[in-house]
Parts: structure tokens; C-alpha cells; sequence
């Protein structure tokens, strides 16, 4: 059997879904953020074991939760609360795991991006792949933008090709927004600072490809427009009706905030570093007056 492990913080509207997704497991754990909704209420109506911590990033959050919560089970399924498994996903995650091998540490899976009832494969640009079925003490995380990748990985990843279902406008596109807003100053300092090599956008593991095309493509004057015309015309977006153009035109405004706060942190660490400069040459004219008469 499997564990699950759902990250929350005030997911009242989206968990019951979520937890009803998830009747072929005995064992759920909800890692709450001290919500102040009828989050943890809603998961011990469901049988869901709970355990608390201050969220301070993806990464972090999912490595306490293992290194903390007490496991059923060896192999551990990490789900949001917006988030829900179908039948066909919990069988395919079931059949994996007991075709593993002892080499076998983990599996990519994959989600459904749904809108106004669409499933956005082609403008989500399905497949994205994320670690989120994986052995126990086997896969540890870290911090990438506004979310998380795997970090040490004790064996080999494999892919699981069934989706489960994402419902990431649920709350709206007010709270998408301002989520969005939040999460792109992270994904600003993240590719500036966490930029992958040139080679990996050749990559044929998506997980490693993703990471770099966003780092290197946000260099390129006019991404943003790129970005629409690319996931709207060439990924065939149109197809996807008024959610697909109204999801298309999101993405490139959201490219579109990481690139102007790219500039701002630029800008700002340029104006810091030439202070830093200015107050040493200051200081050192202060210590060494004597400069001055040459």
C-alpha cells in the first residue's frame, strides 16, 4: 500500500475532493500550516491524520513531513489539496510500485490542468512531471522557484504516464493571481540565481529540462510574447477554446511579472553593489589621508 501526504493551509473549499479521491489508501496524513479555516476539521471528518508546521517553502515543508510524520507504508504519495487522484492513476501508481525493483527510488508523475471543466493538455503543455511517488528515505527535496525538485535521489526515477486531475483555478483567478504575483518574485530570484547549465535545455528528462528553459528563455527581450504565441498557435492552445486563450494570456503576463522583477533585482544588487564600492573607497581615504596629497 501507499501513504499520502497533503500539504495544506486554509484548503477547505478544495480537500474534500481531495480526500474522497483517496478511499484505495489507509494511511493519510494532512501536513497543515496552521490553518484558521475547517481545513483540519474537514481532514479528521476523513479519517486524515494531522500534523503541524510553519510553512516556509515546498521543499522544506515536504522534507519535515517525512522526516516527522510516522509512515504506514515504504512508499509515500505526495498530493496538493487542489489536487485529486482518479481511478485510473491509483492503479497505475498501485501497478508501479509493485513492479519496482530495490533500485527503484521514485516516480515522476503527471497532472491534468483543468479550467472551466477543460483539461488544458495542450496549453498546460502536458506532460509536467513532478517527484511525487517515491520510497521512504530514498528522495529528499529542495527549493526551486516557487516550488520544489528533487534534491538527493538514492536510486533510479522512473515515470508513471497516467495523470491525476489538478484543479489550480479553484478558488478563482483572484487568488491565482495574487499567488502568481507572490510566486513569481520567487521564481525571479530562483533563476537568477539557480540558473542550469546551457546543456541541460537538451535534456530528455523533463524535470531537468523545465528548470533550464525557464533560467536561459527569461534572457530572450520579449519572452512574454513568446511565451503566448508558443503555448497558444504552435502548442495548439487554440483547440482548448476561451479557457485555453484566456490560460495562454495568464502564463505570458505571469512571464511577464518574472522578467520586470528579474530587472528590479538586477538593478537593486547593481545600486547595492556600487554603494558598497563608494563606502570602501571612503573608508579607505578615512584610514589613508595621506593618499590624498598624491
Amino acid at each position: 500500500m501507499i501513504s499520502v501526504i497533503i500539504l495544506t493551509k486554509n484548503e477547505e473549499t478544495d480537500l474534500p475532493a481531495c480526500l474522497n479521491s483517496l478511499t484505495w489508501t489507509d494511511d493519510i496524513h494532512v501536513m497543515d500550516s496552521f490553518s484558521t479555516d475547517k481545513t483540519c476539521e474537514i481532514a479528521r471528518q476523513h479519517g486524515a491524520k494531522i500534523s503541524m508546521n510553519a510553512f516556509e517553502s515546498f521543499g522544506k515543508q515536504r522534507n519535515f513531513a517525512l522526516e516527522n510524520i510516522v509512515l504506514k507504508h515504504n512508499w509515500v504519495l505526495f498530493l496538493d489539496a487542489d489536487e485529486v487522484s482518479t481511478p485510473a492513476f491509483a492503479n497505475a501508481i498501485k501497478l508501479a510500485i509493485d513492479n519496482a525493483d530495490e533500485e527503484t527510488a521514485g516516480f515522476y508523475c503527471c497532472w491534468k490542468m483543468m479550467l472551466e471543466g477543460i483539461w488544458l493538455k495542450r496549453s498546460d503543455n502536458f506532460p509536467k512531471w513532478q517527484l511525487r511517488l517515491l520510497r521512504k528515505g530514498r528522495v529528499t527535496f529542495k527549493d526551486f522557484g516557487h516550488g520544489q525538485k528533487e534534491d538527493k535521489v538514492i536510486g533510479n526515477v522512473l515515470y508513471i504516464k497516467e495523470p491525476y486531475t489538478h484543479f489550480g483555478f479553484s478558488k478563482g483567478w483572484s487568488h491565482w493571481i495574487e499567488r502568481h504575483n507572490r510566486y513569481s518574485s520567487l521564481e525571479a530570484i530562483a533563476r537568477l540565481d539557480i540558473c542550469p547549465p546551457f546543456k541541460n535545455i537538451f535534456s530528455k528528462h523533463g524535470s531537468t529540462r523545465n528548470p533550464a528553459l525557464k533560467s536561459w528563455m527569461i534572457k530572450v527581450p520579449g519572452w512574454p510574447l513568446l511565451r503566448f504565441i508558443y503555448t497558444y498557435i504552435f502548442s495548439l492552445g487554440f483547440t482548448e477554446g476561451l479557457p485555453g486563450l484566456i490560460y495562454a494570456i495568464n502564463l505570458s503576463f505571469y512571464e511577464h511579472m518574472i522578467m520586470i522583477k528579474t530587472r528590479e533585482i538586477l538593478s537593486q544588487r547593481h545600486k547595492t553593489s556600487k554603494d558598497i564600492g563608494q563606502n570602501s573607497i571612503a573608508i579607505s581615504k578615512q584610514e589613508s589621508p595621506e593618499l590624498e596629497l598624491i
